[in-house]
């Protein structure tokens, strides 16, 4: 049994039957799964473990599945819904909320990309109806976070098609039910000619390669390993990962990603305004050295939730629509707000640290930010700010320059 099975196996006996409460708004069922996660973060944080009863309570709240369309079991939860869950994830649990945020990214892409596939069609079934947590396999070898260009290749037999893959880093890959991943279509295609697979359990094995031992995000779980694929052709997505990428896999993580960060921010806000209200009622008013800080923390954070809400409404515009999700000027707009959105929510984190001052330092306080801040850092590095602005120089130079306000 490799290490994914035997911690499969482990929750699957572990974890309490899924409740039936289709009763409960999304603000309800998450209510609840952030109350989960926020009971274990410290110890998820401290032992860098997989934050199990966040998951295991978002699974029993059927919001693995929530995007799911309603005629495939699901409640056809829109872009909006779960940003906003990924949102209160993010005060609560930075790992559990990304966690969440990247299954609900390879959940988008079963759900706009998978129909008419029998196989899709049946998989969207099983996520609705089992609560199946999907990984995500894009980082591979060196190619440091450069999702459009794959080394390893589909190779196809008598009986379906295998894969080999050094995949550096799985998020929660040894926890998860089912991997999405990218490959060369073929052994003699170009490296971005790539093809979105989604297999089960059962289709694949992993090795441990690399451990996870960072500075933040640490029950994200985000190990490397071997990833062998053996499986019937059809766990291929009938559509070109070019198409899958613009349109649905780079929007939605962006959104889903900067919705987390901003929860991660909103956090920090939070406490750095019960620090100053303390501190100021201690000192009959006088408000403590830190305050402006936190006036700066409240603003970027103000400006971080405004860009989210502008490139979410912008997205749902057009999210069925191809050729607008193609377009030059979208794809500038969705790749800078991973970039503008992770700078910004690391400035607000910092800026509410230096609010608390050496309370916001301190690890074992009521005002404590290290973990947050900790947390927020991997943002500008989760495919690489530098990489995106490289790669989309040239795309800004071509689109043009808003004549209004409202352009």
């Amino acid at each position: 049994m490799n290490v994914q099975d035997a911690n499969i196996r482990s929750r699957r006996e572990t974890s309490e039957p899924i409740l039936v409460d289709h009763g409960l708004s999304f603000a309800e069922r998450t209510a609840t799964v952030a109350a989960a996660a926020a009971a274990e973060a410290e110890e998820v944080d401290l032992k860098g473990r997989f934050p199990r009863a966040a998951i295991d309570a978002a699974r029993d709240r059927k919001l693995l599945g929530a995007q799911i369309p309603v005629e495939f079991g699901g409640f056809g939860a829109s872009i909006h819904d779960v940003t906003e869950m990924c949102y209160t994830l993010g005060r609560a649990c930075s790992s559990a909320a990304m966690i969440f945020a990247m299954h609900q990214t390879k959940v988008a892409c079963l759900v706009r990309h998978g129909g008419g596939s029998a196989y899709h069609e049946k998989l969207m079934r099983r996520v609705a109806a089992e609560q199946l947590l999907l990984a995500s396999s894009t980082t591979e070898g060196q190619n440091g976070g450069n999702v459009r260009s794959s080394a390893a290749a589909v190779e196809r037999n008598d009986s379906g098609i295998s894969l080999v893959r050094n995949a550096t880093v799985i998020s929660y890959g040894a926890e998860a039910d089912g991997i999405v991943t990218i490959a060369r279509r073929a052994g003699d295609a170009a490296s971005s000619d790539q093809v979105l697979i989604a297999i089960t359990r059962d289709d694949y094995t992993l090795a441990r390669s690399l451990a996870w031992e960072t500075l933040g995000m640490r029950g994200t779980c985000s190990a490397g390993f071997e990833l062998k694929v053996d499986a019937p052709a059809d766990r291929i997505f009938p559509e070109a990962y070019e198409k899958i990428h613009a349109q649905t896999m780079t929007p939605v993580a962006h959104l889903c990603w900067s919705s987390v960060w901003a929860g991660i921010a909103a956090t920090a806000v939070e406490r750095a305004q019960r620090f100053v209200r303390k501190a100021a009622r201690g000192a009959n008013g006088q408000m403590p050295p830190g305050a402006a800080h936190f006036t700066a923390a409240k603003m970027s954070l103000a400006k971080l939730r405004a860009v989210i809400s502008a490139n979410l409404d912008n997205y749902a515009a057009r999210e069925h629509d191809g050729h607008a999700l193609s377009a030059i000027d979208f794809q500038s707009s969705i790749n800078l707000l991973k970039v503008e959105a992770s700078e910004l929510a690391v400035e607000t984190v910092m800026s509410a640290m230096r609010a608390c001052g050496l309370s916001g330092y301190r690890n074992d306080g009521e005002f404590s930010i290290g973990r947050l801040l900790r947390d927020v850092l991997s943002s500008p590095l989760m495919i690489n700010n530098e990489r995106i602005l490289g790669n989309i120089a040239t795309a800004t130079l071509m689109s043009g320059v808003p004549a209004s306000l409202r352009d």
